[in-house]
């Protein structure tokens, strides 16, 4: 029994010796600054990265020569700027972003013609019918977008049945823009003073079909892009998109857009325009009158 007992003990400590040269040999060290990156990371693992969770995201950082194309959507500059400082890099400033809603398919301007009732969910709904308008590139408002967002910064307009975007809680991680089947959302400059110029509209159809079955769609009438003088805005499926790098926010777009497809967020109030005197084009006549009258005299 005790040469047993010893010969068990010989055999495990000789296993024992050998896992522990092996693992040495073969170890694979990890860069110690993954660590330091991950720790002032804000761990929301939300995937607005582009990677699957921090940890990832951190090793990617780690790898990096200088942080080209990296971003915590979440952490924003003072993140990626204590990120720059681990690696002993510049840390570039990058433009805040937001999710913005492409749909202003209210339900007064875009009225119901069937009833959907079914899993309150985007993503299934859009596979089985176009929806509950005539618009089939419309919003759905089951909520998709406000399941996918771990900040609780966009939610349903019970009065629209629109998702709308609480612009101090987005930290423009995508996750709206990913969960929404219907390609409505988008992630765009928040612009100066956070004010933006979009076309609220994702219909393709042509103008008077779109037009029909939404009171807000954009017809592709590119009466807007003939107005823009920054080549900003093109035209193309019958639907005019704003391209926010290249648009000035001067908003004369805004105004010739018949159908208010063109929304401005965050301007402040336009100034009435003043009204020429009517009483101008009289007081001449009346002078050339008076004129006239001295000449005969």
């Amino acid at each position: 029994m005790l040469t047993t007992i010893i010969v068990l003990a010989v055999i495990g400590a000789i296993g024992s010796v050998l896992l522990f040269v092996i693992s040495k040999k073969f170890e694979v060290k990890e860069d110690p600054r993954i660590g330091e990156i991950s720790a002032v990371l804000p761990q929301a693992n939300c995937g607005g990265c582009g990677f699957p969770g921090c940890s990832a995201f951190a090793k990617a950082c780690a790898e990096s020569a200088d942080l080209a194309g990296l971003r915590c959507p979440v952490g924003g500059d003072p993140v990626m700027q204590k990120v720059a400082t681990i690696m002993g890099v510049a840390a570039g400033a990058a433009e805040p972003m937001i999710a913005v809603v492409r749909c202003n398919g209210t339900c007064e301007a875009r009225p119901r013609t069937n009833i959907y009732d079914g899993a309150t969910s985007c993503a299934i709904a859009s596979t089985l019918f176009k929806g509950e308008t005539d618009c089939s590139f419309g919003c759905l408002g089951l909520g998709d977008c406000v399941k996918a967002c771990d900040f609780d910064a966009i939610h349903i307009n019970p009065e629209t049945m629109l998702p709308e975007v609480t612009e101090d809680k987005c930290v423009a991680c995508g996750a709206c823009v990913k969960a929404c089947p219907k390609s409505i959302i988008e992630l765009r400059r928040k612009g100066p003073k956070n004010r933006r110029v979009f076309v609220s509209c994702v219909n393709k159809d042509k103008g008077g079909v779109a037009k029909k079955a939404c009171a807000n769609a954009c017809i592709g009438c590119s009466l807007c892009q003939k107005q823009c003088n920054f080549e900003a805005i093109t035209i193309e499926n019958n639907l005019s998109y704003i391209d926010h790098t290249k648009c000035r926010l001067c908003r004369k777009c805004v105004e010739v857009c018949p159908t208010h497809a063109i929304h401005d967020v965050n301007f402040p109030p336009r100034k009435p325009k003043e009204e020429q005197p009517a009483a101008a084009p009289q007081a001449a006549a009346q002078e050339n009158q008076n004129t006239n009258t001295s000449k005969e005299a």
